[in-house]
C-alpha cells in the first residue's frame, strides 16, 4: 500500500463527503491507496452516508471524542500505507495535490513531512507554514498585543518569503500533511486539539527528518479559527475550543522546556 488517507470526522459529515469527492477525483493513477474515516462519536449519521456514497472507505467509529491527534492515531494504527496523508474534513484537494506530495517524498528520502500550499475558500493564500513559536507567541496572537507586535506575528507566520517556492520550514498546519511512516509519525495524544501538528513536526526534525512546504501541491482549506471567535477575555470562560487551545499551548511548552529544545 502506497498511501493511507485519514480523515477524522466530528459532526462534519457534509464537509467530509465533499473532501472524499475531491480525493476520488484526484490524479492518483498508479498509486495504491486506501481511505479511512475515523468518527469521533459524532451525531451526524456519517456511517450510513459513507456506506451509501463511498462503500470503499474504511469507517471506524470511536465510542468517544478522543480529539484530533488520537483520532488520527486510530486511523494510523488501522492503516497499511508507506505514507500517511492526514486530511481535515474542511479541505478540498486540487487534482494533482496528492501526486505532487507523494512524488516529492519518493524523491527526497530525508524529508519526513510535506505539506501543500493552503488556500482560503476564495483561493487567496492561507499562511500554513510557520516558525516554532516562542512561549509568548500565542498570547500575542490571541490578545490586543497583536496590534503592537505585528513584526513578531509576521516572523512567526513567515511573511518574509513569497510562498511560491519550495522551502524547509519548522512546522506545517495539520490540515493536510503527507507523512513518511516512522516511529514518530503518531500524534502525541496529550494534545486533544491544537499544537499536535507543531509537536509532530518538531519530533520529525528531532528524528533527523526535514519538514517541507510544497506550493506545487494546492489544497483549499475552509479554515474557521474556531478558538478565536470570541475576544480573548471572554474566550477562556465561554469557548471550550479556546480553552483546549490554551491547555495545549501550556502542555507543548512544558514538554519542550520553553525553547530549550533545539532541532
Amino acid at each position: 500500500m502506497d498511501i493511507s488517507i485519514i480523515i477524522v470526522n466530528y459532526n462534519t459529515a457534509f464537509k467530509t463527503l465533499a473532501c472524499l469527492q475531491s480525493i476520488f477525483t484526484s490524479d492518483l493513477e498508479g498509486i495504491n491507496f486506501e481511505v479511512i474515516v475515523v468518527d469521533n462519536n459524532s451525531k451526524d449519521n456519517m456511517g450510513p452516508m459513507l456506506k451509501e456514497k463511498y462503500p470503499q472507505v474504511k469507517f471506524i467509529e470511536s465510542l468517544k471524542n478522543v480529539g484530533m491527534g488520537e483520532g488520527n492515531n486510530i486511523g494510523i494504527r488501522n492503516s497499511q500505507g508507506d505514507f500517511i496523508l492526514i486530511l481535515n474534513p474542511d479541505t478540498l484537494l486540487f487534482k494533482s495535490a496528492i501526486l505532487n506530495m507523494y512524488n516529492y517524498l519518493q524523491l527526497y528520502k530525508d524529508v519526513g513531512i510535506v505539506g501543500p500550499k493552503l488556500l482560503n475558500s476564495d483561493k487567496t493564500l492561507q499562511y500554513s507554514c510557520a516558525r516554532f513559536p516562542k512561549c509568548y507567541t500565542p498570547i500575542i496572537r490571541r490578545t490586543f498585543l497583536s496590534n503592537y507586535f505585528k513584526k513578531h506575528i509576521a516572523w512567526f507566520l513567515m511573511h518574509d518569503f513569497s510562498h511560491e517556492e519550495i522551502k524547509e520550514v519548522d512546522w506545517l498546519m495539520g490540515s493536510c500533511l503527507l507523512i513518511r511512516r516512522s516511529s514518530w509519525s503518531f500524534f502525541d495524544k496529550r494534545f486533544f486539539m491544537y499544537f499536535e501538528d507543531i509537536d509532530l513536526c518538531r519530533r520529525a526534525w528531532h528524528n533527523s527528518f526535514k519538514v517541507v512546504y510544497l506550493p506545487q501541491a494546492r489544497v483549499i482549506h475552509d479554515h474557521q479559527r474556531a478558538s478565536a471567535k470570541l475576544v480573548w477575555y471572554l474566550a477562556l470562560f465561554k469557548n471550550k475550543i479556546a480553552r483546549e487551545h490554551i491547555k495545549s499551548w501550556l502542555k507543548y511548552f512544558y514538554k519542550w522546556k520553553i525553547e530549550r529544545f533545539k532541532k
